[in-house]
């Protein structure tokens, strides 16, 4: 939940002209499109000639690589993969994007709307690409904009009454995927991966908490420095 810290998805994708409202689909369309999504990541990624292993970034590493490495491709395999199958079940059963889901699943968390550099922070992607596909969403009746008081120049942006419905039977569906996607794992295995990424995340987050602050006191000591 791309965003959600997962591989960026790029907005640009939705600009595509081909977005279009969500067409009508039956029962069996949606369970066949379910069917689908497992079988159709072997198709859409490819796999080396007759040893049905896919292609994918884990490919890359080599036995001699550091562990690190390695992990953090298979990482990013899992991430890729399955956000691949998320973009191509809510392009056949929905019409849209990935890009747009996540717009919609921000305001729909808010509540009271979002501004538009909120979104663009939240979403971390660029204020072109969110005024690109609001732009989209509010033509087809599923956001509106409304001006921020005291800010002629701002405004907030918020899920219709058709946009909520639409977006909540997306993420049912989207929801859906994903547990059929997990579905090899058992609970205590699901808990167990929480509870290791959850660590994993700490321990980067530190990282990358200890990089920044010497960076902003090599400069203040280089400053000190130039002014002595």
């Amino acid at each position: 939940m791309r965003n959600g810290g997962l591989v960026n998805a790029g907005p640009s994708s939705s600009t595509n002209r081909r977005d279009r409202m969500p067409r009508k689909y039956s029962k069996n369309t949606a369970s066949k499109n379910t069917a689908s999504v497992t079988k159709n990541s072997q198709v859409e990624s490819g796999s080396n000639a007759g040893s049905h292993v896919p292609l994918d970034f884990e490919t890359r590493s080599r036995q001699g690589d550091h562990q690190a490495l390695r992990l953090w491709l298979r990482l990013l395999s899992c991430t890729a993969r399955i956000e691949s199958q998320i973009r191509l079940a809510l392009r056949r059963e929905f019409g849209t994007t990935l890009p747009r889901f996540d717009l919609m699943a921000q305001l729909e968390r808010s509540g009271e709307g979002l501004r538009m550099n909120e979104l663009s922070k939240r979403l971390m992607v660029t204020g072109g690409n969110i005024t690109g596909i609001t732009d989209q969403l509010e033509r087809e009746g599923l956001v509106a904009r409304t001006p921020c008081p005291g800010d002629r120049r701002a405004f907030t942006i918020k899920l219709t009454a058709v946009g909520l419905r639409r977006f909540r039977e997306m993420a049912a569906r989207h929801e859906q995927w994903i547990v059929e996607l997990l579905d090899g794992l058992s609970g205590d295995e699901k808990e167990h991966l929480m509870d290791e990424l959850g660590r994993l995340k700490m321990q980067v987050n530190e990282v990358l908490h200890n990089s920044h602050s010497g960076s902003v006191s090599n400069r203040n000591r280089r400053k000190t420095t130039r002014r002595d």
